[in-house]
């Protein structure tokens, strides 16, 4: 299978990248530089440019385009770039796909669990509704953009959730406080995280794209769990104590709404369609996970 991704150099995108080519696939990167190799192609998202001659003899197009989330503080602009940088990534995949004769049959484009706003203890499964925030437009309107796709392509639209890696991601600022001993819960911890390994993460999109499964899909791990939870099978993995909690309001001051919605917001999610569909999870159990994120697990992060 010939795989057009773009966003292969971002953490997630590295592991996926690698489990693609592992299970024999090719895979073509888009690039903003000038490309270095025969594997990358030349595309510019802000302005709208992908020549559509990238997409002839691809199976598959993944889109992982998209600012950071949490890397900086949620400023008017940069709220505006997490728009744009998503929206504009994939309307210019979308318009690509248009414009040729036989285009990519499956076209995945990631979205997150964002989607669902604050949902508090509710059990969500891919039919809930989307709740309110920024996170849950910019989800919203990202999956609206893939739903333009050619009739004909099998659109797949992951929501993410909380992507548990040995560095960066959503544990970039929490891990080396717990490693330190220093680290604890957000707010009370009793808001649910959908936490997913990162090895889960490359996997999954890895089934999708040798499925039939098409529209939403909750990609998170099967075991729920809050963040008290997480955050103490955390510490246990690390040898290390979890007691310092950082209260709500604090996060609140410091964060305003990036708190609210990322740390603070609940999100119960049943991967119901993966589940369905008989996925198998390597990292199913928060333990397990837990265990790999500290290095005692059995897979190691593939860059």
């Amino acid at each position: 299978m010939r795989i057009l991704m773009s966003g292969a150099s971002g953490m997630i995108g590295t592991s996926m990248s690698a489990t693609f080519r592992e299970a024999g696939h090719d895979v073509v990167s888009l690039v903003r530089r000038e490309p270095r190799t025969a594997a990358e192609v030349h595309w510019d998202p802000a302005a709208g440019e992908l020549d559509p001659r990238a997409l002839e003899g691809a199976d598959a197009v993944v889109n992982l385009s998209g600012a950071g989330i949490g890397d900086r503080p949620w400023t008017r602009k940069r709220v505006e770039e997490l728009f744009s940088s998503r929206l504009r990534s994939t309307d210019t995949l979308v318009r690509a796909m248009q414009q040729v004769d036989s285009p990519p049959p499956t076209f995945i484009s990631q979205s997150g669990s964002g989607y669902y706003g604050d949902a508090g203890y509710t059990v969500l499964r891919e039919d809930a509704p989307a709740g309110s925030g920024t996170l849950s437009r910019i989800c919203v309107e990202w999956e609206q953009a893939a739903a333009a796709a050619p009739p004909g392509v099998r659109t797949v639209t992951p929501r993410t959730g909380v992507v548990l890696s040995r560095s960066g991601g959503a544990l970039g600022r929490l891990l080396p406080l717990l490693r330190l001993g220093i680290g604890g819960p957000f707010g009370d911890g009793r808001q649910y995280w959908p936490w997913v390994s990162l090895p889960d993460v490359s996997k999954a999109f890895l089934f999708l794209l040798e499925s039939d499964i098409h529209g939403p899909v909750n990609l998170c791990a099967p075991e729920q769990a809050d963040v008290n939870s997480i955050v103490a099978a955390l510490a246990h993995a690390l040898h290390r104590p979890a007691a310092l909690r950082v209260p709500g309001p604090v996060l609140r001051l410091l964060m305003r709404d990036l708190a609210e919605e990322l740390l603070l917001a609940s999100q119960r999610m049943e991967p119901a369609v993966l589940s369905s569909a008989g996925f198998r999870w390597e990292h199913p159990g928060l333990a397990e996970a837990a265990a790999w994120v500290a290095g005692n697990g059995k897979a190691a992060d593939p860059a």
